[in-house]
């Protein structure tokens, strides 16, 4: 049977069922039953793949998931975030545009906190939207900048889509984690130079108002206290893999341990916020689990049945240059993210493109970089992009999608801006990565 058959045979019903509404791990399930039963030889096929798969889902490298999940719902249910705002708040002063900076330095704070976009989108989109309003701020510069740089937990470690990336395409997860990095820092210098400039030409989008003054000894105290602290958190979790101290599951381990042990310091991790952080996670990795190794037995029958190989081949033929396959490949991810949840792109298109990447001879961590910025262009992307329907919910009141498709534009291209340095300078990925200690 011909690889294009056997991508229509599985693909499409994959994609249809997904339409209809039916869960992702469920539509994954359903393919992978009737295309194991079909195409790798009956119940003997199907009984192999879910070997496969169970020995898939007791790897090691997926830990991190569950335990970056922790980080997160710690963060948050002990309220550590929000001093990390007030603390913010105090430093910024009567700077214009004032608090679209404060989502963009709070999105870069809870990115190296939680790995959790949406999250950090309700937060911010619960807390900032309604202050801006109130100051007279308008939609394009009170929804926008909180798209932007909710988005930036993707980018910035510890990012569980990060994880999912690396377990998928088999590639270094701790190399990836410090390859996203400064791509993620990238981001948030574009969003924050666009604030700046827009406020600059159009005031009237972020009026200026009245800031009562702190004193110095006020802002370093509530740096002394609520930040510098936090740097333990980022060292047990960034700093231990880059100096090769630990491996992404044990970093996530001191990673949860630390941010605990910061919530018990504080005196604020009573059972209730412990118990709902861990219930919380476990939901969330439970179903990030349960996509994964649906993806994973998706992947098997791809490669069984030489369809991989045969879209490799056909792409690696094509009558054009590897850096422009390279492109369409980042542009059909943004594409895909117009209607589609990060997770089942990547499962979908990873085991597809790497090897494809690989095969051009490009550096597959270079890819996953913009790969993951690409992510994040098209979970923000109209017309249903996930972050879009988060911001609806917590918005305030007469607030349309118009209004959010609108704001989220310029930090798509913002996006798309970041996607193209990445891809004209790779080092900006790849030096890191050949700084960090074996």
């Amino acid at each position: 049977m011909e690889w294009y058959i056997v991508v229509l045979v599985i693909v499409a019903p994959l994609l249809l069922l997904m339409v209809t509404g039916l869960p992702v791990a469920f539509a994954f399930l359903v393919v992978n039953l009737v295309g194991g039963y079909m195409l790798m030889g009956g119940m003997s096929g199907v009984e192999q793949l879910v070997l496969n798969t169970v020995d898939s889902l007791a790897s090691f490298t997926l830990v991190p998931i569950a335990l970056f999940m922790i980080m997160g719902e710690a963060m948050f249910q002990s309220r550590i975030a929000i001093d990390l705002m007030d603390t913010l708040d105090k430093w910024i002063g009567k700077l214009r545009g004032r608090l679209a900076f404060m989502a963009v330095g709070g999105g870069v704070m809870f990115s190296t906190l939680t790995g959790n976009s949406m999250g950090s989108i309700a937060l911010l989109g619960s807390t900032l939207v309604p202050e801006m309003e109130k100051r007279g701020y308008k939609k394009p510069m009170s929804l926008g900048p909180i798209l932007g740089s909710a988005g930036l937990a993707i980018m910035i470690p510890p990012s569980s889509l990060a994880v999912v990336l690396g377990v998928v395409s088999e590639l270094s997860i701790g190399r990836i984690l410090i390859g996203i990095i400064v791509p993620g820092l990238l981001m948030a210098v574009l969003y924050a130079v666009y604030i700046l400039v827009r406020c600059t030409l159009q005031p009237d989008l972020a009026p200026s108002f009245d800031v009562p003054p702190v004193p110095m000894k006020d802002k370093l105290h509530a740096t002394a206290v609520h930040i510098l602290p936090l740097t333990i958190v980022v060292f047990s979790v960034v700093g231990v893999i880059f100096l090769g101290l630990a491996t992404p599951s044990e970093a996530a381990a001191t990673g949860a341990f630390a941010t605990l042990a910061l919530a018990a310091i504080k005196r604020r991790l009573s059972w209730k916020v412990f118990s709902t952080s861990i219930f919380n996670s476990a939901n969330i990795s439970v179903m990030v689990l349960l996509i994964v190794s649906g993806a994973t037995a998706f992947t098997q029958i791809l490669a069984y049945t030489g369809a991989t190989y045969g879209m490799v081949d056909a792409i690696t033929s094509l009558d054009a240059s590897p850096s422009i396959i390279v492109l369409a490949m980042i542009g059909a991810v943004i594409f895909l993210g117009m209607f589609m949840g990060p997770l089942p792109i990547m499962l979908i298109t990873l085991p597809i493109f790497v090897p494809i990447v690989i095969q051009f001879g490009f550096d597959p961590i270079w890819f996953a970089a913009m790969y993951l910025v690409a992510i994040e262009t098209g979970s923000t992307s109209p017309p249903l992009g996930a972050a879009l329907f988060v911001m609806k919910a917590v918005a305030p009141k007469g607030t349309s999608m118009n209004d959010i498709y609108k704001a989220a534009m310029p930090f798509i291209i913002c996006d798309l801006v970041a996607i193209l340095i990445l891809f004209f300078f790779p080092a900006l990925v790849t030096a890191p990565v050949a700084y960090m200690m074996r």
